[in-house]
């Protein structure tokens, strides 16, 4: 027997925008051939990834920095 597929629960995100700013993405959503919402909510992710991953902190010991430092200069392995 066939089951349905069940999409997962989704949210609602209310924003207050200027009409000069819905009609720009509207206007970069139908280039792009999307939806408002697609469109929104992938730049939103994608703003929201780059945004955590320049938060990370690393930190090394005094001794092992230079070392760290190093093998961030090194060529990618093939």
């Amino acid at each position: 027997m066939l089951r349905p597929v069940i999409s997962p629960k989704r949210e609602t995100l209310h924003l207050r925008i200027k009409p000069a700013e819905r009609d720009l993405i509207d206007r970069a959503a139908k280039a792009k051939g999307k939806n408002r919402t697609d469109f929104v909510l992938e730049a939103a992710r994608a703003a929201a990834e780059q945004a955590l991953i320049e938060q990370r902190i690393i930190m090394a010991d005094p001794d092992a920095w230079p070392g760290f430092l190093a093998r961030l200069n090194l060529a990618p392995a093939p």
